[in-house]
C-alpha cells in the first residue's frame, strides 16, 4: 500500500487524474467509481481533460435504495451531473436503488462485474472505515449485497438532504470481495475526520471490524490523503 500525502484535494485529484492516465495509457478499459464529495475535484479533472471515455465502462460502487435516477440525491443523478453528462462513456453501470426485487438486483450486479472487470476503481473510506457502503462488520467474503446504513452514514450524508429523515436505510454497494478484485485502487481522503480510519487501514490489525483494512492484502493501493487525513500514522 503507498501512500502519498497532498496539500489538499486539488492537488490529490491532480495525482488520481495522472494515475488514471497512466492505467488507460495501458489498456484498462473499466472503471470502478464513487460517488459522494471526496472524488468530486477529481471527476472535474477529467471533465477539463482531453482524455476521451467513448471506448470505456464504468462501473459504480453503490446507489440508494429507493431513490430514482433522476432524484437529485441519487448516486445516478449525481454520476450524470459530475462526470457522465461532459465525458461520455460507452456503458456505464449503476446499481437500480428502485429494482422490485433488490437480491436479484445484486446478483445481476454481480454478473456485471464479472463481465466487466475492473481495471481502476475509486475509491473513498468513511468515518468509520466503510467502503463503499460496506459497513463495520461486513464479511471480507461479501459481493453485491443491500446493506442497512449505519447511524454514523446516515448522520454524515445528512448534509446533502434537507432532512435527516430524508435520508435512505439502506442501499445497494458492491461488495468488498467485488472491491477486491480491482487490478489497482486508489482511495482519496481528506480532513481530520478521516485520520482514524486511515491509521486503521494502514497500519491497524486486518479485521472486518474495520472494512477497510482489507486492502492491506491487496497487490496495488495507493492511497491518496492530506496531512489532517494521515495525522495519525506513526510512519
Amino acid at each position: 500500500m503507498k501512500v502519498i500525502t497532498v496539500k489538499n484535494q486539488l492537488e490529490g485529484a491532480k495525482v488520481g487524474f495522472d494515475l488514471l492516465k497512466e492505467a488507460m495509457d495501458n489498456g484498462a478499459k473499466t472503471l470502478g467509481l464513487a460517488t459522494g464529495s471526496t472524488p468530486v475535484e477529481f471527476y472535474n479533472q477529467i471533465v477539463k481533460s482531453d482524455l476521451d471515455f467513448s471506448d470505456m465502462t464504468s462501473v459504480n460502487l453503490d446507489e440508494y435504495v429507493g431513490l430514482d435516477g433522476s432524484d437529485e440525491q441519487s448516486y445516478h443523478y449525481f454520476m450524470n451531473k459530475h462526470l457522465f453528462n461532459e465525458k461520455p462513456f460507452k456503458e456505464n453501470f449503476l446499481p437500480n436503488g428502485k429494482a422490485l426485487d433488490l437480491e436479484a438486483e445484486a446478483k445481476a450486479y454481480d454478473q456485471i462485474i464479472a463481465e466487466h472487470p475492473i481495471d481502476f476503481q475509486i475509491l473513498g473510506i468513511g468515518q468509520n472505515g466503510h467502503i463503499g457502503f460496506n459497513e463495520p462488520g461486513t464479511s471480507f467474503e461479501e459481493t453485491t449485497h443491500v446493506v442497512d446504513l449505519q447511524e454514523s452514514t446516515i448522520k454524515a450524508n445528512a448534509r446533502f438532504f434537507k432532512h435527516e429523515e430524508d435520508v435512505p436505510r439502506k442501499a445497494i454497494s458492491m461488495g468488498i470481495a467485488s472491491i477486491m478484485t480491482a487490478k489497482s485502487i486508489v482511495l482519496m481522503a481528506y480532513g481530520e475526520s478521516k485520520a482514524e480510519a486511515i491509521k486503521g487501514m494502514v497500519e491497524g490489525k486486518i479485521t472486518e471490524a474495520m472494512p477497510a483494512s482489507i486492502l492491506q492484502k491487496h497487490a496495488d493501493v495507493v492511497v491518496i490523503a492530506d496531512e489532517a487525513a494521515v495525522g495519525l500514522l506513526s510512519k
